[in-house]
């Protein structure tokens, strides 16, 4: 990744609270990192360091960098009140830079507020174009330069596992080892393979829910039969249609957080005067999760992570077609994973005036690419990964073949965890994958 531009950086507020130290990061690079002139558009990104109060602030000057990639597309870097989880573990020995990705967080937020300051949808879809990968992991190359660090860790979850292979295809010089969660992207072929994987996996943790609890398989029939016959909107405002609902199947790729998915239902029904009616409780909780306010960039560009020349084209929505399990008219739904339908610009407030700029990301068939198969062919920096073997977000199959395709990339596979892994036992993943790429741990669990 050839870029002579610098990032002008900016030191903001420190803090320390409950053994955690805090310090602000602003950045400016450019918008688009093929164009390094000096009157190019810049762009604000943000981060936030985070240290152990056990370490002076003069002895955390000497602590090696560490940059975690969050998941998404569009999701923001965490925003950590104490030092717990992974991070407890990676602040015994370094400082830690939590990344909001460009468009996300204080990173100049993209939104249906913000977006139409770019002009009309095709104007928003070319801005859009330069909020992928290639583009995250640049900023951080001219991150890791403003700061004055040799070549740093990487921590990458999920989405963020996928920005670490772009980094190690485009600036492996920068990187002094990677770890990887729940974030094998495959390095080639259509999204078509992605959602055929995902609906086969999310399809066998359904029946596995359901065997756990089957009485929750005749509440979700219900709650399905009852939207066709009776209007219910969400405290926004919308309308809660049988494929909105569906969306509740997000519990399904968590570890531990499958189970409130039970509890969930069970507050869906209440009395009224006019019969049966779902319950403000059940409402509320559901708006939080079909909602998109806090993460708009998931929906829009949520099928351009896997594109690589030809266009998406819905993807998602096209495979559906192969399992009819899943459409809001079969006899008993399948609740859904992290798919994404058109119709979601249709019924979601947040993504209502974002539906043109979606539809010319869908259509978008020259993109450039995510990955360099030959570099990671040759590669020579090490890497950890944890591989999930039931994970229903980053297919275990797709994730193998990656896996063999990058130089010296060494998998711990294992069952115990599901996508959100590093939620349930942060300490232990990020402890496992450090010693992985030290030496000092085995790979297979």
């Amino acid at each position: 990744m050839a870029n002579t531009a610098t990032a002008v950086h900016t030191k903001g507020a420190v803090h320390e609270f409950r053994g955690m130290r805090t310090i602000e990061h602003w950045f400016q690079v450019p918008l688009d990192h093929s164009d390094a002139s000096a009157d190019g558009e810049q762009l604000t990104i943000f981060a936030r360091e985070y240290t152990s109060t056990e370490h002076s602030a003069e002895e955390a000057l000497d602590l090696p960098w560490l940059l975690f990639l969050q998941g998404g597309p569009g999701g923001r870097g965490n925003r950590s009140t104490s030092l717990s989880g992974w991070m407890k573990a990676a602040a015994r020995s370094f400082r830690i830079l939590m990344l909001d990705q460009r468009g996300t967080g204080l990173s100049q937020p993209v939104d249906r507020h913000s977006l139409p300051l770019r002009g009309d949808a095709t104007q928003q879809a070319e801005y859009l174009e330069h909020f992928r990968a290639d583009s995250i992991v640049a900023d951080a190359e001219l991150i890791r330069e403003a700061l004055g660090s040799g070549p740093w860790t990487v921590f990458g979850q999920s989405y963020g596992g996928f920005c670490a292979l772009s980094y190690l295809s485009f600036a492996p010089q920068g990187l002094e080892q990677v770890l990887i969660a729940g974030g094998l992207a495959p390095l080639a072929g259509p999204a078509d393979q992605v959602y055929r994987a995902t609906f086969e996996r999310v399809a066998a943790r359904n029946e596995e829910y359901f065997r756990w609890y089957p009485e929750d398989r005749s509440v979700v029939n219900r709650i399905a039969r009852h939207l066709e016959q009776v209007p219910e909107c969400l405290p926004d405002g919308s309308p809660l249609t049988v494929g909105r609902f569906q969306m509740v199947g997000s519990f399904l790729g968590g570890n531990t957080r499958v189970h409130g998915l039970h509890h969930l239902l069970e507050d869906a029904f209440v009395p009224t005067p006019v019969g049966e009616r779902l319950s403000d409780s059940f409402l509320e909780q559901v708006r939080g999760i079909v909602t998109r306010a806090p993460n708009p960039l998931y929906a829009v560009m949520h099928e351009s992570i896997y594109a690589q020349r030809g266009a998406t084209d819905w993807a998602a929505w096209r495979i559906l077609e192969e399992f009819p399990e899943f459409h809001p008219s079969a006899q008993e739904p399948l609740l859904t994973g992290e798919m994404v339908y058109p119709w979601y610009f249709d019924h979601d407030p947040a993504l209502v005036p974002l539906a043109d700029v979606a539809e010319i990301l869908a259509a978008k068939d020259n993109w450039g690419p995510l990955y360099d198969v030959v570099q990671l062919a040759r590669n020579e920096v090490p890497v950890a990964a944890a591989v999930y073997r039931d994970d229903i977000y980053v297919d275990y199959g797709l994730s193998m073949e990656t896996a063999a395709a990058v130089r010296g990339l060494r998998t711990w596979v294992t069952a115990d965890f599901h996508h959100d892994g590093i939620s349930d036992d942060g300490e232990g993943i990020f402890t496992r994958l450090l010693g992985m790429v030290r030496g000092t741990a085995a790979d297979e669990g």
